[in-house]
């Protein structure tokens, strides 16, 4: 059965499964998330990266005039394209989980990080006050 299969699969299938089959090997988990790092201290470190894939394959089969062969002669090509771009580190400790970006603003960033402990900060200094009142 797998020879006859073989016999009415286009060529083309052969093609798009080899590209494929390499596109797999080279995309890995490992690859969108990398190996984690831990520290003495505990902390673990993932790096995160973006992973963009793109896939083309094409053929045709073609006459050669005066060719009395009834299977046509097939011609065809295919590409891939892999890009992995580093996102960030997320960082684990104790009780806290941190996304460190790459790119953009680490003060904001920082800020964001901050505003549940300053708002907790300034609860308190509020309640001291009506306290003392």
């Amino acid at each position: 059965m797998d020879a006859q299969n073989e016999k009415t699969a286009h060529p083309i299938e052969s093609l798009m499964k080899t590209a494929m089959q390499s596109i797999k090997e080279m995309v890995d988990v490992n690859t969108v998330v990398g190996d984690a790092v831990e520290t003495s201290e505990g902390t673990v470190i993932i790096p995160i990266s973006q992973v963009a894939c793109g896939f083309a394959a094409g053929g045709g089969e073609y006459e050669i005039t005066g060719s009395r062969n009834q299977e046509l002669p097939f011609a065809g090509g295919s590409g891939a394209g892999v890009s992995v771009r580093p996102i960030g580190f997320l960082v684990v400790r104790m009780n806290d989980v941190r996304l460190i970006s790459v790119s953009g603003n680490p003060l904001a960033e920082r800020v964001v990080d901050l505003a549940p402990q300053i708002i907790d900060k300034i609860e308190s200094i509020m309640e001291r006050k009506c306290h003392k009142e």
